[in-house]
């Protein structure tokens, strides 16, 4: 008789970014259920392999622990600016820790002691809470995510400028989610990271133009760096918008830095580069080996893959 799979819960299943999440379980074999927000998403995990799909609330307690019936193990991520983050995130630990889930696997960001940035500083409530719930557990610590570029691409290519709310010489390590969503995967279904803590990033800490220099080698034509008014840029976030601005304003002196070497151990291999995710958002128009009629990349453009 086979032992019976672990189940695991995958909070937000048809989101953005643990959306990536469930793929990189299936594709284990794992046995998968997914959390979401409204009927309209409840076909989205089952298309990307998982084997049931609940629907739920992040705030609204009850929903939660009825999703947590039978989990042994738990994905989490926060949405972004989530309105009282560290308290949803510690009731999403206490009703795992009744339910008697065995393995929380927690998505968090670098830094998260970053006291001055809400969405740093409210990760390390909830790493607490979990720290002290007697389940097993693995912190993700990602930096800033490729897939951000994703919503300003069709503009930095129409326009040939590359916009951000801080000063262009900040400079950034970055991270492609998917690489993140493996490392969940993997401790998730396997015992190697169990009680680490490991920070994610790809290789370099590139600043604005150097980023723009690469856009423009995989575009073939120029794209130069420029600063959006950090508060004009916040507007429309809505309660999150004081926070967002801060950070915003905190980027502008500090940046955010970190190493690749973990993301490169954790893996196996070498992390996605910026140059290839620009090659993936250009599409048709992209030649993928980066040469052809363009020049030869510079030193700094190299480093900022």
């Amino acid at each position: 008789m086979s032992e019976k799979l672990p189940l695991i819960l995958a909070m937000g299943a048809a989101g953005k970014f643990a959306g990536m999440v469930v793929p990189e379980l299936t594709k284990r074999g794992a046995n998968v259920r997914g959390f979401v927000r409204s009927p309209d998403e409840i076909n989205a995990p089952r298309a990307a392999g998982a084997n049931e799909t609940v629907i739920g609330d992040l705030t609204d307690e009850a929903s939660v622990r009825t999703a947590m019936k039978g989990v042994d193990r738990v994905f989490y991520i926060a949405p972004a600016f989530l309105p009282n983050e560290a308290e949803v995130g510690i009731r999403l630990v206490e009703a795992a820790k009744d339910a008697g889930v065995k393995r929380f696997v927690f998505s968090s960001v670098i830094h998260p002691v970053l006291a001055e940035l809400a969405n740093h500083a409210a990760k390390a409530p909830v790493e607490d809470a979990v720290l002290t719930s007697g389940m097993d557990y693995t912190f993700l610590h990602p930096t800033v995510f490729f897939q951000n570029f994703a919503g300003s691409w069709p503009q930095i290519s129409q326009t040939g400028v590359f916009n951000e709310p801080w000063s262009a010489d900040s400079r950034f390590s970055r991270v492609d989610y998917r690489d993140v969503a493996e490392a969940a995967a993997i401790a998730l279904t396997e015992d190697r990271l169990l009680y680490g803590t490991f920070e994610l990033c790809s290789e370099g800490w590139p600043d604005r133009h150097e980023i723009a220099e690469l856009i423009s080698e995989v575009l073939g034509r120029p794209v130069k760096a420029a600063s959006a008014d950090p508060q004009a840029a916040a507007t429309g976030a809505g309660p999150g918008a004081p926070a967002l601005e801060k950070m915003f304003r905190w980027y502008d002196h500090q940046g955010l830095r970190g190493n690749a070497l973990t993301l490169r151990a954790l893996l196996g291999r070498e992390p996605r580069t910026l140059r290839r995710f620009f090659e993936e958002l250009a599409g048709p128009l992209c030649n993928f080996t980066g040469r052809g009629n363009r020049p030869e990349p510079a030193k700094l453009a190299r480093e900022a893959t």
